[in-house]
């Protein structure tokens, strides 16, 4: 089957969610790795209780929840202005380097993101950082007010880009969400930024496992859930060449 639609998660796919890290340090000197881990540990976990829950709240209102949390769980006290900026920088996060060249390779399928993102969040993000010129559609889970790896949320995709789900490939680097998006369906690539090697190596010698060492143990290896996605790639640019293959 022709792919017609190559559809990106947003947060830790086509952005670098750990382009906050440099925020936080600002406004928390030496805390600024582990209250960034910890933000987006409670930032998943709370969007899937509130799925769970069916007590939806957009993404907004869960990454300033799961922000104060990290703050007040470490003790930390802070002001209005010094909580502004760093949820600001949601909203101007880094594109991962490949990101640009690779949609602009990609030319001549539809291309869009699908994200838990809130609306007014993916549109600011992808307005800020020049997206808004390549995409076909920027599509938030508000919609059906439920979070990815939801099922409901994915149909999103056919309904926006009116393309069938084994006619679209799907990237993320999300163990969860890969696993959620095949689970569905869809044709998927699991973006796999750190080997299991990479793992070993970073605990090796070490008494004490350090925060993002933790968090890339947790967060970005492959989960146990039954499904795998079809394909494992490294970078971004290496999905060209996999979507253009029969």
């Amino acid at each position: 089957m022709t792919i017609k639609a190559v559809v990106f998660d947003a947060y830790g796919t086509l952005y670098d969610i750990q382009s906050v890290a440099a925020v936080t340090e600002d406004a928390f000197p030496g805390y600024g790795d582990i209250i960034t881990q910890i933000w987006r540990v409670k930032q998943l976990e709370y969007s899937w209780m509130r799925s769970l829950m069916r007590r939806y709240e957009d993404f907004s209102v869960i990454t300033k929840e799961s922000l104060a949390y990290s703050i007040r769980v470490l003790g930390l006290k802070h002001d209005a202005g010094a909580f502004d900026r760093i949820m600001d920088k949601y909203l101007h996060l880094d594109l991962y380097s490949d990101a640009l060249t690779t949609l602009a390779a990609l030319k001549g399928r539809k291309l869009a993101i699908l994200s838990n993102g809130s609306s007014d969040m993916l549109n600011a993000l992808v307005k800020n950082t020049g997206l808004d010129r390549v995409l076909d559609a920027t599509i938030s889970v508000d919609q059906k007010r439920i979070f990815k790896p939801a099922p409901e949320a994915y149909t999103l995709i056919e309904t926006e880009l009116a393309v069938r789900p084994n006619e679209v490939l799907f990237v993320s680097s999300n163990p969860w969400d890969a696993c959620g998006a095949k689970s569905f369906g869809l044709n998927v690539a699991w973006i796999e930024r750190v080997t299991p090697e990479a793992m070993a190596l970073a605990c090796v010698n070490s008494d004490v496992v350090a925060p993002l060492t933790m968090f890339k143990a947790l967060r970005t290896q492959m989960d146990e859930l039954g499904v795998a996605p079809d394909h494992r790639v490294h970078a971004l640019s290496e999905l060209p060449k996999l979507a253009s293959d029969p």
